[in-house]
């Protein structure tokens, strides 16, 4: 019936004279997919033409001792005087590829991630077309500049997981040892997985407080109701972070709860800002 809506909203949108029957409406859809598609690919393309770098110097770059990260952190804790105590001391990282197709295999998925965050903004940009009609005009106006807003939220929270929650997990786990005799060897797919989920998993997730102010805006929740359910919020957000980290450790879980938590925090305050800006607006209105 959600769907039937969708599609009736659609028509509405489009107007009498350009009225669509269900399959009209998946035949657009189908181009919007293939679009996107063929963008993914143009951007995966690009990617593998230049893996081997791409490996190199960014899918590794958390991997090496002069990462940025780390001298970032160095330098902010002799800034505050801290002395040393940010500073992550060198740790020997190395992976084993112990499957005859593993590399090759995983070239092609670097390429397509890759190409997928090179052309997140356009493949939006084409789910947001289809969409669009079957908003009123009105709340086209509460949703200008979404495009940029989402892609923007996106590339951070990608960069944040990148920047921030990829280094510490590479440096936890190749520091933790139970004892001197066992040695750590992970697969390269396994650090690869991590990484995916790390930063395209949590970009997506960063769209969490956009869509809560659209939705804000467009009438369906409020500041209120987000505060009455805030119990309830923190279980869905340890269940995110579950699925978002394929280990299931306590410390992969923080590292992506924390920031989830507050960006869940964030999304109230703005549904809050909006639903006092709508009870200014309606006061003015029938004064």
């Amino acid at each position: 019936m959600a769907l039937l809506d969708f599609f009736n909203r659609r028509n509405k949108g489009k107007g009498e004279a350009a009225e669509m029957s269900f399959i009209d409406h998946l035949e657009q859809l189908r181009w919007h997919l293939v679009r996107s598609v063929i963008a993914v690919l143009i951007g995966a393309i690009v990617i593998f033409i230049y893996v081997n770098d791409v490996v190199d110097k960014i899918v590794l770059g958390p991997a090496h001792s002069d990462f940025v990260t780390y001298g970032i952190l160095c330098r902010v804790g002799r800034y505050l005087h801290l002395g040393e105590t940010l500073c992550i001391s060198n740790v020997k990282v190395s992976f084993l590829s112990n499957a005859m197709t593993e590399q090759f295999m995983s070239s092609f998925t670097i390429a397509f991630v890759g190409g997928f965050i090179l052309a997140f903004p356009y493949v939006f940009w084409e789910f947001w077309k289809f969409v669009k009609p079957a908003f009123t005009e009105k709340e086209l106006k509460r949703t200008k500049g979404v495009i940029f807003s989402v892609s923007a939220l996106f590339f951070v929270g990608v960069a944040f997981g990148y920047y921030v929650l990829t280094p510490f997990m590479v440096n936890f786990y190749f520091s933790y040892s139970l004892s001197p005799l066992i040695e750590i060897k992970p697969t390269f797919g396994d650090y690869l997985e991590n990484l995916i989920y790390t930063t395209v998993g949590i970009g997506i997730l960063f769209q969490m407080p956009l869509l809560v102010m659209v939705l804000a805006k467009l009438g369906v929740i409020t500041g209120t109701f987000l505060r009455k359910y805030r119990r309830h919020a923190i279980v869905v957000v340890l269940i995110a972070a579950a699925i978002i980290t394929p280990s299931t450790d306590p410390f992969s879980l923080m590292l992506v709860t924390i920031p989830l938590y507050v960006l869940f925090e964030a999304s109230i305050l703005l549904a809050s800002k909006v639903e006092k800006d709508r009870k200014i607006a309606d006061e003015k209105e029938w004064s």
